[in-house]
């Protein structure tokens, strides 16, 4: 099941030198449920790509969305994505199950809950 997503983000930065990861905003994280090393779908709203990474904690505040190794080559600075966790639920929670969608602005602050 969906488990969160932060929807519209704007990519900050694109660091192919670095290892590999997203680098999220750890304000964000928080509000969206998300874990360091936690693996997340990217979905790349400005050219359609679509992959899996892990996120690292972005300093606070900051609003970086930051894609690192491969997955630079992936999206570029100023691309609209979508980033979503997945957990497994068990049936007797399925029918309640909803999941936290967190919409940013254009600077990735928090829009909505």
């Amino acid at each position: 099941m969906l488990k969160s997503k932060l929807h519209r983000a704007v990519v900050t930065d694109a660091d192919l030198s670095y290892e590999g990861s997203i680098t999220i905003d750890e304000d964000l994280m928080d509000t969206a449920d998300m874990l360091p090393y936690e693996k997340v779908d990217i979905y790349n709203v400005s050219n359609g790509e679509r992959f899996s990474t892990y996120t690292i904690s972005g300093a606070r505040g900051s609003g970086v969305i930051c894609l690192n190794g491969a997955a630079a080559r992936k999206a570029s600075k100023g691309d609209i994505i979508i980033i979503a966790s997945y957990v497994s639920v068990d049936e007797d929670s399925v029918k309640k199950w909803r999941p936290k969608c967190i919409l940013v602005d254009d600077k990735n602050r928090i829009k909505r809950k």
